[in-house]
């Protein structure tokens, strides 16, 4: 059988609305989240594929923006191979779907059962299987699928789903499905973590993970994969096409000052990316996370800082001082004492924090919200 190049990726939730950022920012990653589909599309060119894969969520929601419409069709236009695209459970396939109502260059399948469909292109050596979500939830769709055999052909998967979860709402897929499938590379969506390439039988498959993160629960490098069939074999190169990076970097404060420990360890060529600061050690009294975010939000796309320090035990030897300060302290090292849980003292710990930032008139806040 002749090699066959397939470039397969997912999960672009195209639109996401990050939350996590202010109004502007956000609009700008959507912005650079169009920008990614033309770079798919000219990584799809350059590596010469015979096939490109979008295993589900393509888009985050039905709710798409007309730019992002414009942007898919433009995108999809430039790539000369067919193209299919199986929708997952954030944009399921319905008649009020953007998939229903885009006018798509004749290379681009999408798959509109919640059954799996076979598109045969067996004149170009592959037949292509995938099936769509039609709601939110999807039953398992690979159940007692085989596909039929035929040489010099590979049997293609593009499909939304979930490995190893039995009672996932998500369309669960078994390695025991796939490995008697009669599938030559099953590509597959919904897990925003690669998998890297796996074997269950004969079939090999992978899911690629977002191509760019969108949150710090999806923090480092993301990929999409270039796939080499040759035969019984397969390989996988992961391919980085995105334009910035969620990072969580911790920090520990307690032997120097803070910013000095954070610019010992930030790494260079940050400025593109976004950032979460852990500050962790003993300290006599908080770092000024005010202070802190003037002096560094520059070298960031977007910055976000938590303290996470705790108090060292000699702060605790000032309760009882003639001042402010001292009586605070007092009040709440009464408390601490008599804390039955680990869990009641680092309360009062961290009311002693927020206490003493009053009274040094300092900020003790957490820049942004959690994503």
């Amino acid at each position: 059988m002749k090699e066959l190049r397939i470039l397969h990726t997912a999960d672009l939730h195209m639109d996401s609305p990050f939350e996590g950022l202010g109004a502007s920012k956000a609009s700008v990653r959507r912005g650079e989240q169009r920008d990614l589909l033309g770079r798919i599309a000219a990584l799809a060119a350059s590596e010469q594929v015979d096939l490109v894969l979008f295993s589900g969520d393509l888009l985050d929601s039905d709710n798409t923006f007309y730019e992002t419409g414009e942007e898919l069709i433009r995108a999809l236009r430039q790539i000369r191979v067919p193209v299919f695209i199986a929708p997952g459970n954030h944009d399921f396939y319905s008649e009020r779907s953007p998939y229903a109502r885009l006018k798509l260059p004749e290379n681009i399948h999408i798959f509109s059962e919640n059954e799996i469909r076979c598109v045969d292109l067996s004149e170009l050596g592959f037949r292509v299987y995938g099936a769509a979500f039609t709601d939110r939830r999807s039953a398992p769709l690979l159940r007692g699928f085989r596909a039929e055999r035929q040489e010099g052909v590979y049997n293609i998967l593009c499909l939304h789903g979930e490995v190893g979860v039995r009672d996932s709402a998500y369309d669960p897929i078994s390695e025991d499905e796939l490995s008697r499938s009669g599938l030559d590379y099953a590509a597959l969506g919904h897990v925003h973590k690669a998998s890297g390439l796996l074997r269950a039988g004969e079939t090999w498959y992978s899911w690629p993970g977002c191509p760019e993160g969108r949150g710090f629960d999806e923090t480092g490098e993301k990929t999409l994969n270039l796939i080499e069939l040759n035969g019984k074999n397969c390989t996988l190169r992961p391919l980085s096409v995105a334009s910035r990076r969620y990072e969580t970097m911790e920090v520990d404060v307690s032997e120097s000052d803070p910013l000095l420990a954070v610019h010992t360890q930030l790494p260079d060529e940050t400025v593109r990316d976004i950032y979460r600061i852990v500050l962790r050690g003993e300290t006599d009294v908080p770092p000024d996370l005010g202070k802190l975010y003037e002096n560094l939000s520059e070298f960031f796309f977007e910055l976000q800082l938590r303290d996470e320090t705790r108090l060292r035990r000699s702060v605790w030897e000032r309760s009882g001082d003639d001042s402010l300060r001292g009586l605070f302290l007092l009040k709440l090292r009464e408390r601490y004492d008599a804390a039955k849980t680990d869990a009641e003292r680092l309360h009062i710990e961290q009311a002693a924090r927020w206490g003493l930032a009053a009274i040094d008139n300092r900020e003790e806040v957490v820049r942004h919200d959690d994503q």
